[in-house]
């Protein structure tokens, strides 16, 4: 693993800067400014809390569980500053010096340097001991060094020099709300002496504003400075070289690289720290990060309560770059958790306490104005109880163990701040839920509690609707169509399909004759989709490789476009379209690793995912799913078993799943005997519906025996 990420070339750069530094303080500061840091550790040191490995990018064995440093140091008459990197931090880690308590690190796992600051006589004449330790038992590891302390209090340690820095739209010259991100010459977040405020939210490497202008002060080095505005625009970068005393001016320029227009840009899952409890962003913050990340539509849910963000908006300038909409995130103690919106002043609010999803839901029916009602992160464990995990739900042919019915029309299939291991796990689930019947509108969302840890809007929703005024969003226009489906999810890239050259997500498509299925693939040039692939009713039916000689002049904006022409389908299907690419790197808009991973080992991922376009290839001006063809088939075959399994020939897999199912729950046949009739059968969908079928009872019979 290495530890720091600082090319040579990067090495000497930051080393002449740190000489001409030196050379100006001896010149212009005299004897006093001599012998300004005392280097504990140079070295990252790799610690772990709990006993086991957190990530396979760690050395198997950490250093320590803790880090201790013991050194000689005269007591301080004055303020001092304490100067720590550390990275990958997720729990609470406890700063002490001397056995007085400093504070503790900030959980983020972004890789940033911070200052701390020593009142007088936090050091002793002689040996002193710098002590950073979790009491933790769940398993971090983190990693911690290049530790210094500054003789000199902290406002003077990051008051050393100065960035001055604007950011206009172009075309047009509008200064334009944004996320600044700054960081040393070893890609770590510097921390700046700016401080949140009515135009500002700061924290360590990260800066939104307001009205694309910031001013602020920070040690004397070598930066680089970026400015974003989410996924829809370009990046800005400017390399700066500050020495003591220096302002630098930086005149930045961004341009909208992702046209959608049509499509409002929606998070259905934002949260504040003044509500939520947890996290770190107030209403006045979240506000500037919602216009700083263009988002269009935010959907307040803080938990079991009703926010507005609307007065935080106006008041910070910003409420003409989005609709605000109150919603809830109704916080169940062991059935998972819901957001419902909008919600209308006066609503009462949802008893959260109710005993499992049939009482749940008649409470959320009870609120008259809300259109949507979201599953929220499926397979993740809250109170002990995961709706999608194997214990409760089939999830190849979306059914719920313990006879419960989902009642939401959407789904989360993204969350950024809890992303899932493997990419393609709840969109499997989805898919099952589709061939299930059930009209379940895909979305994205950020989940997001923080200024910065997680990034607001990261995970998102595009809603086909009217977008042109920002501020004035049509509320229940836009719900309405995301309840139809009309919607497109976004985790750093966009996917459209379009079918018979008119009909789009959410859609229902007459057609018994061939499909010609158009997809484009969008995003900003620092953001690269690598494969697209195409499915029916969950199982794929076409790829492609994107290479880089693909993106060509349209490596902006527009990325990628293909035309796949279907011989007719037999039956109806739901097709669905998904573009994948790997993770940003990059310190601007990073991707977070899982929040409850099923693997050690991570690969970051961008993605895009269309809406359902349901194929009415029967004609009969509805869509059917796979399990009312399985169950047609299944009542219609009666007790002739060899006719039932001649019919299914002439279906796909996911019905063939579906008619396993109810083959077993009817003990028709036991599952060994739907593998022995499979391996005999000359239908490869026949062949794989049962196969797909047993190997998803067995995991849920083992998850239910092991609850």
């Amino acid at each position: 693993m290495e530890l720091l990420p600082f090319t040579a070339a990067r090495a000497a750069k930051a080393l002449l800067c740190r000489c001409l530094m030196l050379l100006t303080l001896a010149t212009h500061c005299g004897p006093a400014a001599e012998a300004v840091e005392q280097v504990l550790t140079r070295k990252f040191h790799h610690l772990r809390s709990g006993a086991v490995r957190e990530w396979a990018d760690f050395n198997e064995e950490a250093e320590a569980a803790q880090l201790r440093l013991t050194f000689k140091a005269q007591a301080n008459l004055a303020e001092q500053t304490l100067r720590l990197r550390h990275r990958d931090v997720k729990q609470t880690w406890k700063v002490h010096l001397n056995n007085r308590d400093i504070g503790r690190l900030p959980a983020d796992e972004n890789d940033m340097v911070t200052f701390w600051s020593l009142p007088p006589n936090s050091l002793i004449d002689g040996d002193n001991t710098l002590v950073v330790s979790s009491a933790d038992k769940a398993s971090d590891d983190i990693l911690l060094g290049d530790v210094r302390i500054v003789d000199r209090p902290r406002a003077d340690t990051l008051g050393e020099s100065q960035i001055d820095v604007t950011v206009t739209e172009l075309p047009g010259g509008r200064f334009l709300p944004c996320r600044l991100t700054i960081v040393d010459a070893d890609g770590a977040l510097m921390t700046t002496d700016a401080e949140s405020s009515t135009t500002l939210a700061v924290r360590p490497g990260v800066i939104y504003t307001a009205t694309g202008a910031a001013v602020f002060r920070l040690p004397a080095g070598q930066y680089t400075l970026y400015a974003g505005r989410g996924f829809e625009y370009g990046v800005a970068a400017s390399e700066i070289t500050l020495l003591p005393g220096e302002t630098a001016v930086r005149k930045l320029t961004l341009r909208r690289e992702v046209a959608t227009e049509g499509y409002v840009a929606c998070d259905t899952h934002c949260h504040t720290f003044t509500l939520s409890k947890h996290g770190d962003a107030t209403m006045a913050e979240r506000v500037l990060t919602l216009a700083g990340e263009g988002l269009e539509l935010p959907i307040a849910t803080d938990h079991n309560v009703y926010a507005d963000y609307e007065a935080a908006a106006v008041a910070a300038g910003v409420r003409w770059a989005f609709t605000p909409v109150t919603g809830n995130e109704v916080t169940t103690p062991h059935s998972g958790h819901f957001n419902i919106f909008p919600i209308a002043a006066g609503d009462k609010v949802v008893d959260h306490a109710a005993a499992g999803w049939p009482e749940l839901f008649r409470e959320m029916r009870a609120c008259p104005h809300i259109l949507v009602e979201v599953l929220n992160h499926p397979r993740d464990i809250h109170g002990g109880y995961r709706p999608f995990g194997p214990e409760h739900h089939l999830s190849l042919v979306g059914e719920n163990l313990d006879g419960w019915k989902l009642e939401a029309n959407a789904l989360e299939v993204v969350n950024s701040g809890a992303l899932q291991s493997d990419v393609m796990q709840v969109f499997r689930d989805w898919f099952g839920l589709l061939n299930r019947g059930l009209r379940i509108t895909p979305v994205g969302a950020s989940d997001s509690h923080d200024v910065s840890r997680y990034i607001v809007g990261q995970g998102r929703t595009y809603i086909r609707s009217d977008d042109r005024d920002p501020g004035a969003i049509d509320v229940a226009q836009a719900c309405r169509h995301l309840a139809a489906g009309h919607a497109l999810v976004s985790l750093g890239l966009l996917c459209e399909m379009t079918v018979n050259d008119q009909y789009g997500a959410g859609d229902l498509v007459a057609s018994a004759g061939d499909v010609d299925v158009s997809v484009r693939v969008l995003g900003p040039s620092w953001s690269k989709a690598t494969q697209v692939a195409l499915y029916a009713n969950g199982v794929k039916i076409r790829e492609a490789e994107i290479s880089e000689a693909d993106w060509g002049s349209n490596a902006t904006g527009h990325q990628w476009k293909t035309l796949w022409r279907l011989p007719p389908f037999k039956h109806d299907v739901s097709l669905v379209a998904i573009a994948t690419g790997p993770g940003n790197n990059k310190p601007f808009w990073p991707i977070p690793r899982p929040y409850q991973p099923s693997s050690p080992v991570w690969h970051p991922y961008v993605v895009g995912l269309t809406g359902a376009v349901w194929i009415d290839a029967d004609r009969s001006g509805q869509w059917t799913s796979p399990f009312a063809y399985a169950s047609r088939l299944v009542e219609e075959s009666g007790t002739d078993f060899a006719k039932l399994i001649s019919r299914l020939a002439d279906y796909d897999e996911a019905v063939a799943a579906q008619a396993a199912r109810l083959i077993h729950i009817r003990k028709l046949k036991t599952p060994a005997e739907l593998l022995e009739i499979a391996g005999r059968n000359d239908s490869q969908g026949l062949r794989n519906g049962f196969q797909a079928y047993v190997d998803g009872w067995k995991e849920c019979e083992t998850a239910r025996v092991v609850k």
